[in-house]
């Protein structure tokens, strides 16, 4: 759900610490990649990558079979692709349920009880530190005339809640979550593929999947500082990491379950 509480004190924040570094001048802070499914598709795609990473370390750990790390390798990235494409239709769905029935609430609200969403309105804007007379003649007057944008900021005031967006499709959401964890979730499989002709060496293959899967990490921790605005070399070097620790952890499980364990594939 889209909540914006606390937003004010961010801002005022954000604003202080860019007056401290010199009144909002010198160079323009760079804008973060936008797009409806960017994030989704980066996030996802993260996601999706050590996912996969993490369940062929622990089958290679405890298999000697490649036939085995492709099988359940390929049946697992479906079923988590189906997963997590539902979920985010319904994530979605959900939030936009939601926001049209509050907004419906607060509608009535402010037709039928003006003169409190009102008042609430100044203390909001009161505190976010605008001055009573600016507040009351400039701005909570002024939407008073226009319902809709009373409406509007009365879900951002009291409920944290922006309007719903008209131009988001669930399907389309869940649609792009499934696609990206497809296609980057089955990055890490692709060097099994690539090299069966070459060599029966499972040993060589599983060192191509950590090679191919990290390129592919570092590549989307690129993408992950264009959208958050990190440093390029700290999102690169938290995501591999990131997919480090956890295809160490997965393989030391699947090597325990092996050796220690006595269970093997």
């Amino acid at each position: 759900m889209s909540e914006i509480g606390g937003g004010g004190s961010s801002s005022r924040r954000l604003l202080h610490e860019v007056e401290e570094e010199g009144g909002g001048g010198g160079e323009r802070p760079k804008e973060p990649w936008k797009g409806e499914y960017v994030k989704s598709i980066v996030y996802g795609g993260l996601d999706a990558i050590i996912t996969c990473f993490s369940l062929i370390s622990s089958i290679s750990a405890s298999t000697s079979s490649s036939v085995n790390v492709l099988v359940l390798g390929f049946a697992n990235l479906v079923a988590d692709a189906i997963s997590m494409g539902l979920g985010d239709y319904v994530s979605a769905r959900t939030e936009q349920d939601v926001i049209i029935k509050e907004r419906r609430v607060t509608e009535w609200d402010v037709i039928n009880h003006i003169d409190t969403e009102q008042s609430q309105l100044l203390t909001h804007f009161q505190a976010l530190g605008m001055d009573y007379n600016d507040a009351t003649l400039k701005v909570v007057n002024i939407f008073r005339k226009y319902k809709d944008i009373m409406v509007d900021q009365r879900m951002v005031a009291d409920k944290g809640m922006l309007p719903a967006d008209e131009e988001v499709t669930p399907w389309k959401n869940g649609l792009v979550t499934f696609t990206s964890f497809m296609l980057f979730g089955s990055t890490p499989l692709l060097s099994f593929i690539i090299l069966i002709p070459f060599t029966n060496n499972d040993t060589v293959k599983f060192i191509g999947a950590c090679i191919v899967s990290a390129i592919a990490l570092a590549l989307l921790g690129v993408a992950k500082a264009r959208i958050s605005g990190e440093r390029y070399m700290f999102s690169i070097a938290m995501t591999l990491f990131s997919g480090a620790m956890a295809g160490a952890t997965a393989y030391f499980v699947g090597w325990s379950l092996k050796h220690v364990a006595g269970l093997e594939g």
